[in-house]
């Protein structure tokens, strides 16, 4: 099979966008590929798609795509339509990260030449400003790595507990008491019901 021409390309590419458009508005599977069908017999509108799901099988006159067909080449425009949106932004990104670093290093040169001629400090420093944004543009900066200590500069070790360890704090909990006095006595208030209060007394000399 040759090459589509322009035109059916363009009306390829046009159904590829009708698909995401529709899919994007919320559209299942099935109700695409009947909009997209190039078979009025089938097709929601009851016209002829431009390019349509099932143009060969049209022309020849052969019974339309089941709706199985149809949902598997929706997927398929759909899936070609966002990788080749993703590449266009790639390219664009590309674009433009090589017109910054012609615009920086423009801005690099007369403070080089400034800083490294008679040692000025602020051309010095603005030259390295630029060399750090060239970097960051790159991706040239080793990424920074942080982690969690505890004492003595030892790792945290995280884990998770299980139902059987919440119960037996639930239950501590429950049991703990005030200045001496059992909340079951009344002698306390409940730290889940004013924590603020609780914690008040328990910090109080």
């Amino acid at each position: 099979m040759g090459r589509p021409n322009r035109a059916v390309q363009a009306a390829i590419t046009q159904r590829r966008t009708d698909a995401v458009d529709l899919r994007v508005a919320g559209v299942g599977w099935p109700a695409i590929g009947r909009k997209l069908a190039a078979d009025p017999s089938i097709n929601a509108d009851e016209r002829a798609y431009p390019q349509g799901y099932g143009i060969d099988r049209y022309r020849q006159g052969l019974a339309p795509p089941s709706d199985k067909r149809l949902i598997e080449l929706a997927c398929r425009d759909v899936s070609k339509a966002l990788k080749e949106r993703a590449a266009e932004l790639s390219r664009s990104t590309d674009e433009l990260r090589q017109l910054m670093m012609k615009r920086l290093e423009r801005l690099f040169f007369p403070m080089y030449q400034l800083a490294v001629r008679s040692g000025d400090y602020r051309a010095t420093d603005r030259a390295v400003r630029i060399i750090e944004r060239e970097c960051r543009l790159l991706g040239l900066d080793q990424p920074v790595r942080t982690e969690l200590s505890g004492p003595s500069d030892t790792p945290v070790q995280a884990g998770v507990g299980s139902l059987d360890e919440l119960g037996r704090l639930i239950g501590l909990a429950g049991d703990l008491s005030v200045d001496g006095a059992s909340m079951a006595d009344g002698g306390a208030e409940d730290p889940i019901q004013n924590p603020c209060r609780c914690r008040s007394q328990w910090l109080s000399p």
